[in-house]
């Protein structure tokens, strides 16, 4: 199978927890984790700004990747949310059979 790791920021623990959740009830994502509490420095609309995030990290199949895109962006405060996919190359296999077990 051909999985990914989906990165996504999100203004707040509870903004990340609902999409999280629902990644995980539709079963588009196995696994997501929330990492509390980065701090983000990025260029919007012209001027640096700063402030703390919450971090989703979300394993899923590579084929799922493109409704996971779409949920997240239902679901997301931002204007531009950040998504970013990177492919998964290597990894226990009993771990990677349960991620491709439990999406659909």
């Amino acid at each position: 199978m051909d999985f990914r790791l989906v990165l996504i920021t999100c203004k707040d623990q509870a903004e990340a927890r609902a999409i999280g959740k629902a990644l995980v009830e539709e079963r588009l994502a196995a696994c997501v984790n929330i990492v509390q509490g980065i701090e983000s420095i990025y260029w919007w609309k012209g001027k640096i700004e700063e402030g703390s995030e919450a971090l989703l990290l979300v394993k899923t199949r590579a084929g799922l990747v493109h409704d996971l895109m779409e949920r997240v962006k239902k679901m997301h405060s931002y204007e531009c949310p950040c998504i970013v996919v990177a492919p998964i190359v290597g990894g226990g296999e009993e771990y990677c059979a349960w991620v491709n077990k439990e999406t659909t």
